[in-house]
């Protein structure tokens, strides 16, 4: 069976490790009877980033701030939504409902299990209906997001640091990441010294990688249209899914012989490229009729 949620972090590393890169032996605080979680706070920082850095396109293109605002709190809510469900009915559905499985694990957030592309989704959704009760469109705003999302997933990505989950093979490698054997994600008959690739760290850097991208490009060539966000799309996907094909090993829903992120990352590539095609083609027929009327 999948597993489907990862406890919280020891307090205690129960075995002494070889020397890497350390995980933390904190994994939220207490403020009386409530539980702040640190996968919670990187969440939440993740999105204060990107709430900052598309409200400052969004200025910048003349636009009023305040629909940016409008759009998150209705974006921010369906993405978190989108997240959990793309996780329990995609990632992980054996884990929640299969033998053995209790389906109300499916509302413990907290212990991690959120899926980018189902967020991208659902977000992009509310963000299309906000969009619409203002007069704005919607690939005015995606361009403007698109940077700020980018940075969003690599801060959110830490979390899976706090949570020791989703890292990826066994490495040699000096910076390879330490998981306490007695968490519950250490791969069973490996040596407690084990190393393994901090995935979390490889996705928040490429991430990191993607922001100086697009907004480089965007300040270079003014990519509207949705063109920006199809590089968004074209740039997540392509390192989610290298990721997902050659490093990963937590449980996941295998399809074709291959882990099911591998696809969807793939379709978010396919989707970006076909989006980013359809807005070069539309321009191209618009000037060739524009064109044609003239020597009319």
């Amino acid at each position: 069976m999948l597993l489907s949620a990862v406890p919280p972090v020891p307090a205690l590393m129960s075995a002494p490790l070889r020397q890497g890169l350390p995980s933390p032996d904190w994994s939220g605080l207490s403020i009386g009877p409530l539980t702040v979680h640190a996968y919670a706070l990187c969440i939440l920082a993740g999105i204060a980033a990107a709430l900052w850095l598309t409200t400052r396109r969004w200025a910048a293109r003349g636009l009023d701030p305040e629909i940016v605002w409008d759009i998150v709190m209705w974006a921010v809510p369906a993405g978190i939504v989108g997240a959990r469900v793309y996780h329990v009915l995609i990632t992980d559905p054996a884990g929640y409902f299969g033998p053995g499985a209790d389906p109300v694990d499916a509302l413990r957030i907290w212990e991690g299990g959120l899926g980018i592309m189902g967020a991208v989704a659902f977000g992009a959704l509310a963000a299309w209906w906000v969009c619409r009760r203002h007069g704005v469109s919607l690939t005015v705003f995606a361009d403007a997001a698109a940077p700020g999302l980018l940075l969003a997933q690599a801060i959110g990505r830490w979390g899976n640091w706090f949570n020791q989950e989703l890292f990826g093979r066994p490495t040699t490698l000096p910076w390879g990441l330490e998981i306490d054997p007695g968490s519950a994600n250490f791969p069973a008959g490996l040596p407690a010294d084990t190393l393994f690739h901090p995935t979390f760290l490889y996705e928040s850097l490429w991430n990191l990688l993607g922001v100086v991208l697009l907004l480089a490009l965007d300040r270079r060539f003014r990519l509207d249209g949705g063109r920006l966000f199809a590089l968004y799309l074209i740039h997540y996907g392509l390192g989610r899914m290298l990721i997902e094909l050659f490093l990963r090993i937590d449980p996941s829903l295998m399809v074709l012989g291959q882990r099911v992120h591998v696809w969807t990352a793939l379709g978010v590539v396919l989707l970006g490229v076909a989006l980013f095609a359809a807005v070069l083609i539309r321009r191209r027929r618009a000037r060739g009729a524009a064109v044609e009327s003239s020597h009319a």
